[in-house]
């Protein structure tokens, strides 16, 4: 029984990432320049519960407590001749339109070479909770200015985008108001990471394959904001993505 659930879980494309660490990588064929930047945005998926004090690069307490740690340590310790820099840039509660008010100061000055952005579950949340009155076509059009400004002040950045998730089973989600509602902002996240040429991690999807070994609750209890294994699985999937990008 051990066995098979290893086995089954070993399929979801995230889990065997960081089983073995670096002895399952042939560094040689990995093509990481030297002293690369690498930029985490979005909401409090991506905070964490950082320290927002903690601003310098590879600052512990500035990664905050989710996948982005586990994504930095991780990277951290399988590439040190690389020296790269991270920061986490994530705010608790940001929707799209509040990442562009704050982009100069908290993407481009940074000069990143590669950009991640999670974002969207708020851009729908708000909408049921907070009487935000937005819908997909603002998400959209604010997502495709961002990346506009983006791709115009830094050129050379590399993108990686994230798709925003949720587990219906959770504490946290009427299933009945998300449920053919939330789904078009997934499709405009996927629709813009093809129109800018973006990594894609398909969160959902892992998160779904997750969800036939153990319920949410493991996952992702409020069905936003993912638990320790939750945000391990995240964190596999955003490694893969990023490696592929220097292949």
């Amino acid at each position: 029984m051990i066995f098979s659930r290893r086995k089954a879980l070993g399929g979801l494309l995230v889990l065997p990432m960081l089983s073995s660490l670096k002895a399952q990588y042939n560094e040689s064929d990995m093509l990481i320049p030297e002293g690369l930047t690498i930029l985490f945005q979005g909401d409090s998926i991506t905070d964490g519960g950082r320290n927002r004090g903690a601003y310098y690069p590879n600052h512990g307490q500035g990664m905050g407590q989710g996948y982005v740690r586990h994504v930095v340590t991780t990277l951290l310790g399988r590439y040190p001749r690389e020296q790269m820099k991270f920061y986490n840039r994530g705010i608790s509660g940001h929707k799209v339109y509040q990442l562009r008010d704050r982009w100069m100061d908290d993407c481009i000055q940074l000069k990143p070479d590669v950009i991640s952005i999670l974002i969207g579950v708020n851009d729908f949340w708000h909408t049921l909770t907070n009487n935000y009155s937005g819908t997909v076509s603002t998400y959209r059009d604010d997502f495709r200015a961002l990346l506009d400004q983006t791709v115009n002040a830094l050129p050379y950045a590399r993108l990686i985008i994230g798709e925003p998730f949720v587990l219906h089973e959770g504490t946290s989600i009427d299933s009945n108001r998300w449920k053919g509602n939330f789904e078009p902002y997934q499709l405009a996240a996927r629709e813009i990471s093809q129109e800018f040429n973006a990594s894609f991690i398909p969160y959902q999807a892992l998160f779904d394959a997750a969800l036939r070994e153990e319920p949410a609750s493991y996952w992702c209890p409020d069905g936003v904001h993912p638990s320790m294994a939750g945000n391990y699985i995240m964190a596999g999937a955003w490694i893969q993505a990023f490696e592929e990008l220097y292949q």
